[in-house]
């Protein structure tokens, strides 16, 4: 059952049907398939277009600090949902000349992260954006000896386009866990660790507790706490998480949810949780993944280190940045460490 488009194929800078204007995929609200055309290899990305980077530039960069937002690709040393720990190894090539190698073995997914538009589909339907036939898409190491000449389906929906586009323009932090503890001087009212849904009315009320006003094309960045946590819990705290089932704080599964996201335009979501959504969902309740990558393409973050930001936005009383990310450029790739950047 194929979704009946709202609307012809919009241009990067026209006009978007609402989230209630979407039509439905089967039992799913909100799919934006055809929005950009059938053969769209973007989603929401679309949105960052020439003048709204132009703009975010002008704009947000006055005084040149750059702010990382990636945590070490060594951490989490001990990874959740079953992934393999990060592995650098460190050579020594020619002793003679003190010439070193390193040679890396990650999980995409491990750490600092963004999730494509092949990691998570409509499951029931074995499909992913703009209804790609998951048995269409090649599995395994596959050989690509001739850069002229790439199997189609190798490169659809595949990390390299974002890469080779860019996932740059305003980023918008909303920062919870500051909003929540009043700047430190009460305790945060839930744990990052253990599940707990952020509501929409929680973003909006630290979005006008910081000032910000949001815009189409942002970059929505969400600070939960799991990272500050990480860094002040025990070695023995630590290790425990990847042995235990995963239960952590984020982003509710709504529809309220949903039209926040959509109707607001953001370009990409990101958060320091391990999930963007609260986990596990609820029983009967499908993952947001499955709407933000499946229906609508939406570049999801997690693991982003916020710390510094934080401070800086503080400090600055700027919760608004230009924010470039560069993902790697792997050919059918499903997710990517985001090579992230906030600049003031």
């Amino acid at each position: 059952m194929a979704p009946t488009s709202a609307s012809s194929s919009a241009t990067s800078d026209g006009p978007l049907p609402t989230f209630d204007e979407l039509p439905k995929f089967h039992d799913f609200s909100g799919c934006a398939w055809g929005v950009w055309g059938p053969d769209d290899q973007l989603g929401t990305v679309n949105l960052l277009t020439d003048k709204v980077v132009q703009r975010a530039a002008q704009e947000e960069i006055r005084t040149g600090k750059a702010v990382s937002l990636n945590w070490p690709l060594n951490f989490p040393e001990k990874p959740m949902f079953n992934r393999m720990s990060p592995e650098v190894k460190m050579t020594i090539r020619e002793p003679k000349h003190i010439v070193r190698d390193d040679e890396i073995h990650i999980n995409t997914q491990s750490g600092t992260q963004w999730d494509g538009m092949r990691h998570f589909g409509i499951v029931e339907h074995g499909v992913f954006y703009n209804n790609t036939h998951a048995h269409d898409l090649p599995m395994g190491i596959v050989p690509m000896p001739n850069p002229h000449n790439i199997d189609a389906n190798l490169k659809r929906l595949g990390m390299q386009n974002w890469a080779e586009h860019g996932i740059c323009g305003r980023g918008v932090l909303l920062d919870l866990v500051r909003h929540h503890t009043k700047g430190g001087t009460v305790p945060l009212p839930y744990d990052p660790w253990t599940t707990h849904a952020i509501t929409v009315a929680e973003l909006e009320a630290c979005a006008k507790d910081q000032g910000v006003q949001f815009r189409r094309g942002d970059i929505l960045i969400l600070r939960v706490g799991f990272i500050q946590k990480y860094g002040v819990a025990t070695q023995e705290e630590r290790d425990a998480l990847a042995g235990k089932p995963e239960t952590f704080a984020g982003i509710e599964q709504s529809e309220e949810m949903k039209r926040f996201l959509w109707d607001n335009h953001f370009a990409a979501v990101a958060s320091d949780q391990p999930a963007l959504e609260r986990w596990p969902t609820p029983e009967g309740v499908p993952h947001m993944h499955q709407t933000l990558l499946g229906l609508w393409g939406m570049p999801i973050g997690e693991f982003f280190d916020l710390e510094k930001l934080s401070t800086v936005c503080a400090e600055t009383g700027r919760y608004t940045f230009f924010f470039s990310s560069w993902p790697l450029n792997i050919i059918g790739g499903c997710a990517s460490p985001p090579n992230a950047a906030a600049y003031f």
